[in-house]
């Protein structure tokens, strides 16, 4: 790529994101609860870092738009999602991570873009959506954007 006569670097890859937690072994129970597959470490850096696998899809959402489909945002901030294989899963999982006494954003709900979707909280309070495969037949068309300011 040519801008200006100069070559343009090579474009990063977002690959990673790195969750800063305030207590590891209360973190790592939270998402193994999710199914999360979190791998081994050196027992000197059990309690500073682990790993887990996992694909990503990087979206930009307006804060106006976050408060729409997430009733309990919190304003600017991080969504980590997690996709599940069905309606059901999504209400399950909600009803297992809720159970387990975890805060709530967003109840399960039948999202305009045709998934199941809801939204927990973390132990450090940290927006996690839990999303269902999109089912074209339950599309509808989006809402009015939120106004901006």
């Amino acid at each position: 790529m040519q801008e200006n006569g100069a070559r343009m670097p090579d474009r990063p890859v977002v690959d990673q994101v790195n969750l800063v937690v305030a207590d590891m072994e209360a973190s790592l129970a939270f998402y193994r609860l999710l199914g999360v597959e979190v791998g081994p470490t050196a027992d000197a850096w059990a309690p500073h870092h682990r790993s887990a696998p996992a694909g990503l899809d990087l979206d930009f959402d307006s804060a106006a738009f976050a408060a729409w489909w997430n009733r309990g945002a919190k304003g600017p901030g991080v969504v980590v999602g997690f996709r599940l294989p069905s309606r059901a899963a999504v209400d399950e999982t909600f009803a297992a991570v809720t159970a387990a006494g975890y805060g709530t954003q967003q109840e399960p709900v039948d999202a305009f873009w045709g998934a199941r979707f809801a939204v927990v909280e973390d132990p450090d309070g940290n927006a996690v959506s839990l999303m269902s495969p999109v089912d074209q037949a339950l599309r509808r068309p989006p809402p009015d954007p939120p106004a901006s300011g």
